[in-house]
């Protein structure tokens, strides 16, 4: 695999420890050079576009927010933001013509963040939970955690949110008790989030990839492959694991933490 193309699918930053899997000292050193590669003093390589990113955020006053932001805090991402996702203090006139190429957005700013390029490590992984995909969400917080930023300190931030971003912290909560996003399960493929050692599968279900024939027959396949390969499966739909977590929790809890029940007691229908 082309070292470049590496660093792609780990999400545009990938420590110099995998790229080695995959490419020479050699290949490693061409790339830098060759402007195809930047080396980060954290021991990542990351896209030339990271950079870019930091030029925005700098040109229009702001900071690196969301995706850009989990970049230039060295976490791989799902995959890498279109364009540069910048926040600006509120209030701020930025022309229409200072936008273009730039997702823009609005909010509280703190000096510290300015300073930085980029919002706080907490606040990042906060944002990204309350404002993206569950799966996109997932890997900001499972690439933070990995590095260091605390789970605690991060549930106690949710804590401190309005309601509607509280109802996220099971995005915290999952990825910080044992789960990974996105894992490669035998011949089968990727499902949302995997437990390797408890051998548990648990898909965010949505009906749009569900709402036909075809979708369902392949989805039911899926679901069997999976029990195949000794995989405890746990399927939700979307929206109640962003916007209404307090059931998924449970569950959850019940499969892995039984606490003196019944491992099959279920807290969503009370049926042991």
């Amino acid at each position: 695999m082309d070292v470049v193309q590496a660093v792609l699918e780990a999400g545009g930053i990938a420590r110099y420890s995998v790229l080695r899997v995959v490419a020479t000292r050699g290949e490693i050193r061409r790339a830098v050079k060759a402007g195809r590669l930047v080396r980060s003093g954290r021991g990542f390589y990351s896209l030339p576009d990271v950079t870019d990113h930091a030029a925005a955020a700098t040109r229009l006053s702001g900071c690196l927010s969301l995706l850009s932001a989990a970049r230039h805090w060295g976490w791989p991402v799902k995959l890498p933001p279109e364009r540069p996702q910048v926040l600006v203090p509120r209030g701020r006139n930025v022309t229409a013509d200072r936008r273009i190429g730039v997702d823009l957005r609005w909010g509280e700013v703190t000096p510290e963040e300015l300073k930085a390029s980029a919002t706080s490590r907490v606040r990042t992984v906060l944002d990204c939970v309350r404002l993206l995909p569950f799966d996109v969400a997932l890997t900001v917080v499972d690439s933070a955690l990995r590095e260091g930023v605390s789970k605690t300190e991060l549930l106690l931030a949710c804590a401190r949110l309005p309601r509607n971003g509280r109802s996220r912290s099971f995005v915290i909560e999952i990825a910080g008790a044992g789960f990974e996003p996105q894992v490669w399960v035998g011949n089968i493929g990727r499902a949302d989030l995997v437990d390797r050692g408890r051998k548990i599968v648990l898909e965010a279900e949505s009906f749009e990839f569900h709402s036909d024939a075809v979708a369902f027959a392949r989805d039911l396949k899926r679901y069997n492959a999976f029990l195949c390969e000794g995989h405890l499966v746990l399927r939700f739909g979307w929206k109640p694991v962003m916007f209404d977590a307090d059931d998924v929790r449970e569950t959850v809890t019940a499969v892995i933490e039984p606490q003196g029940r019944s491992a099959r007691w279920c807290p969503t229908c009370g049926a042991a």
